[in-house]
């Protein structure tokens, strides 16, 4: 009767009546529901270690689907009865939990067919493999219910042709808001007892079940952790969770529950004293292995350090010793001190781990190079050996407030980095003296087999005559860079004719934002601007450079046939620049797709409306500002 009442009042709104398998499916989809929100067995038992923890995608039992009564109606049986059709549409009517359930049910029935295919003579690898692809038409579902939770979380990748595990994607993500819930919880005053008993919010827990009666065990953090632990890939730690008075023991315990599937691990904002982090990287070693699985580790705002000079955080560099898989590490804004740099730099270097990208920023460490090559410690002794770190392409070390004698040593280290391709030494105030101590290494990087590609060196206090020197560098070997920058350095106009050679040099990246070019160093950039340009980007903005900059741009647009993007904002340009730049897109357009002229404010589309023609996928290639009104006017300008 309830069926037949939903078609006549489908039909009375004028609405097309559901189909009877339509009304069934639903019916199934409601009930699955229903199950998968109801009171769970398991979760009591197993605290953090249950689930599928350790043991794969399993440990559903805790769900009721194996201690079912004659009215039950378990994923299991669903996906043994329906045809692989039904099962696809019944997947899409269901939320996350229960479709977690269906999927994993659907799987185990995609291997027992396969195996008892392969078992009766095997003329059926086909048939194996048209059965297995079943179990991927669950990824379609997945990404719907992924973007209906996380509309803004689809990173642009995600839409290209590289195949996403949406399943993965999902409870991922679902792990960590979990997670950051409960820090938030854990942070207030009133708070009392272990995190694992937090509770998840009714919106989180609807979010998944699609359901307001939630048992409370499920909404546990330690349930959600045991049930679907087994896609915890990366974990963002913060603040409260790493303190040694409260959580940390906690915070070892959800770890070593995971360590088998675990990849990436993120502090941020915590305090991760010695002892702290003793425990932390032990928790993360394999079950009797001294070795662990982590790829990425990324410690941001969190000192790792006690106050006092000589306390070496132990702990980090036999994590470190032992990291076999480790690809990325980054300790930024880490409150290192020179002596634990020296330690760190020796632990890599005799280490046997494939790090790939080394980033140590925003750490106040003027001298620990020059004090480690002229001390006589182990740590000089790996420096003088033929110790290298082969794999290592990466090197960030922005910020540290080095000097020139720590650039002067810097190439003994980096000469035992025969593949490195991006170095960015950016904010550093190493001076002339200091850049003029790396043409032996800039030299020899880019003629090598694998040779440097990209270097950073903005706001290093450089002036016109050191650049000059290292632009004479960059521009007399064979193999270009792909990427320079030298942004935010007191450079002048004395440049331009460098910098001008330099363009025909091949390099497809530069950026020169706020290097005091003015309009004479355009003037003397357009003049000597080679032929052919290989650019693809450029950053000339907030150089005051007039209808210089305009007359440059211009220029550029012609000469320069791979020209994707340029960024000429905040130049003082006078209105007249907009026929100037048109009136070389006229000509040639090609590859660009992005003028950046915002920052001006005395361009508008008023003033020559005609900038609009010029499109690239549907939008403007010149992008002007948006409202006179939010534009103030430069101190130099008339």
């Amino acid at each position: 009767m309830a069926e037949h009442r939903t078609e006549e009042s489908a039909v009375e709104v004028g609405g097309p009546a559901p189909s009877l398998l339509s009304l069934c499916l639903d019916a199934v989809a409601a009930r699955l529901t229903r199950d998968r929100a109801g009171a769970g067995a398991g979760a009591g038992r197993t605290g953090w270690p249950g689930g599928c923890g350790r043991g794969g995608r399993g440990g559903f039992a805790e769900d009721g689907g194996g201690e079912a009564d004659d009215d039950h109606l378990g994923p299991e049986q669903v996906a043994e009865a329906l045809p692989w059709e039904l099962v696809d549409l019944l997947a899409s009517r269901l939320p996350p939990a229960a479709l977690e359930s269906l999927h994993h049910a659907a799987h185990a029935r995609c291997c027992s067919s396969a195996d008892t295919t392969a078992g009766l003579g095997g003329q059926d690898g086909h048939r194996r493999g048209i059965k297995r692809s079943r179990c991927e038409d669950f990824n379609t579902a997945w990404q719907s219910l992924f973007k209906l939770r996380w509309p803004l979380g689809v990173k642009p990748g995600h839409d290209s042709v590289v195949t996403v595990d949406w399943q993965q994607q999902y409870w991922e993500k679902h792990l960590q808001e979990c997670l950051d819930e409960a820090t938030e919880s854990a942070l207030l005053p009133s708070f009392r007892g272990g995190i694992g008993e937090l509770s998840i919010s009714a919106k989180i827990m609807n979010s998944i079940y699609h359901c307001e009666d939630i048992s409370q065990q499920k909404s546990r953090l330690t349930y959600q952790f045991s049930r679907f632990g087994c896609y915890a890939r990366c974990l963002r730690l913060q603040g409260v969770l790493c303190t040694a008075e409260t959580y940390v023991d906690g915070v070892c315990l959800l770890l070593s529950c995971h360590v088998e599937t675990l990849l990436s691990l993120e502090f941020i904002h915590c305090q991760l004293y010695p002892a702290v982090m003793e425990k932390i990287c032990v928790a993360v070693l394999q079950k009797g292995s001294q070795s662990h699985g982590i790829k990425q580790l990324r410690i941001i705002s969190s000192p790792i350090c006690e106050t006092r000079p000589l306390t070496i955080s132990a702990g980090l560099l036999n994590f470190l010793s032992s990291a076999k898989s480790l690809h990325l590490l980054s300790l930024h804004d880490s409150k290192m001190q020179p002596s634990f740099a020296q330690m760190l730099i020796h632990t890599l270097l005799e280490s046997s781990c494939g790090l790939q990208t080394l980033e140590i920023s925003d750490n106040n460490i003027p001298g620990w190079l020059s004090k480690m090559n002229r001390s006589s410690t182990s740590s000089s002794l790996a420096l003088k050996s033929d110790i290298s770190l082969n794999s290592l392409s990466i090197l960030n070390l922005r910020n540290n407030n080095l000097q020139k004698d720590d650039v002067a040593d810097l190439h003994k280290i980096l000469i035992k980095l025969p593949n490195l391709r991006d170095l960015d030494i950016s904010c550093n105030p190493i001076m002339d003296e200091g850049i003029r101590s790396l043409f032996p290494f800039i030299s020899w990087a880019i003629e090598k087999e694998n040779p440097l590609l990209r270097l950073n060196v903005e706001n290093c206090d450089l002036s016109s005559i050191g650049v000059s020197k290292l632009l004479e560098c960059l521009t007399s070997v064979k193999q270009p860079l792909d990427m320079l920058s030298l942004a935010d350095n007191p450079l002048g106009s004395s440049v331009a004719p460098a910098l001008a050679k330099f363009l025909g040099s091949h390099v497809r990246d530069l950026n020169v934002e706020d290097i005091d070019l003015m309009t004479i160093g355009f003037q003397k950039l357009e003049e000597a601007l080679p032929m052919e340009v290989a650019l693809s980007h450029i950053n000339i903005s907030k150089n005051r450079g007039g209808i210089g900059a305009a007359y440059f741009v211009s220029r550029l647009i012609l000469q320069a046939p791979n020209l994707v993007s340029v960024n000429a904002a905040a130049n003082i340009l006078p209105p007249e620049s907009l026929e100037v730049i048109c009136n070389a897109l006229k000509q040639r357009t090609c590859n660009l797709d992005r003028v950046d002229l915002t920052g001006n404010f005395r361009l508008s589309d008023t003033i020559f409306p005609g900038f609009l023609e010029f499109k690239k996928h549907g939008k403007p290639i010149l992008v002007l500002p948006s409202n006179l009104g939010t534009y103030a006017p430069y101190d130099d300008d008339p």
